[in-house]
């Protein structure tokens, strides 16, 4: 019987760890955060052409 069972298979190393949260801090979250404004962004756009109208003192 191994007693190995419960081990990982594979353990990462400091290396990696280090490139992973090198990855997430200069490409994922800027790209996911510029993605989140502009969705926001195109989301009161098409709220405001089609249900709201633009923002200001009615005409």
């Amino acid at each position: 019987m191994n007693h190995n069972d419960d081990a990982p298979a594979h353990i990462s190393s400091k290396s990696e760890e280090t490139r992973l949260f090198v990855f997430l801090i200069v490409f994922l979250f800027p790209i996911l955060s510029v993605a989140l404004v502009a969705t926001y962004g195109f989301i009161v756009w098409i709220s405001q052409m089609t249900i709201f109208g633009p923002p200001g003192p009615a005409g």
